[in-house]
């Protein structure tokens, strides 16, 4: 987990594809561990087209039981189906923005912000 953070997480991300494929194993992680989604990283990535949002929007009923059956994966009907509808917000954002690296980035200037607390308790709520 160190080095996934380190070499991984902790590094600001300027990549469509990198950035959806984080935003659907975010979605996926909801209520489990995230080491059980980095297990299954590459079941979701062969199940879900590389992270192609374009592909993934195309997805219908027989793609979606494809994947409640596909046991490389976390297999909620409900986050898959949100994955296919949130391919299609995520490609209107980059048609919106010229990319979704620009939407997301907007929020800070584009600039990493850096937290320099140094105990738990100097965390804003």
């Amino acid at each position: 987990m160190i080095q996934y953070h380190d070499e991984e997480w902790g590094i600001p991300v300027h990549n469509d594809r990198k950035l959806f494929e984080f935003m659907v194993l975010d979605s996926f992680q909801a209520g489990l561990s995230w080491q059980i989604i980095l297990n299954k990283r590459e079941g979701f990535r062969s199940a879900f087209a590389e992270f192609d949002p374009v592909i993934i929007t195309l997805f219908g009923k027989r793609d979606i039981e494809n994947l409640i059956n596909n046991k490389t994966i976390i297999r909620n009907r409900l986050k898959i189906k949100a994955t296919i509808s949130n391919s299609q917000h995520f490609l209107d954002i980059q048609k919106e923005f010229g990319s979704f690296d620009s939407f997301i980035w907007q929020f800070t200037d584009g600039k990493t912000i850096i937290n320099k607390w140094e105990t738990t308790d100097d965390i804003p709520v």
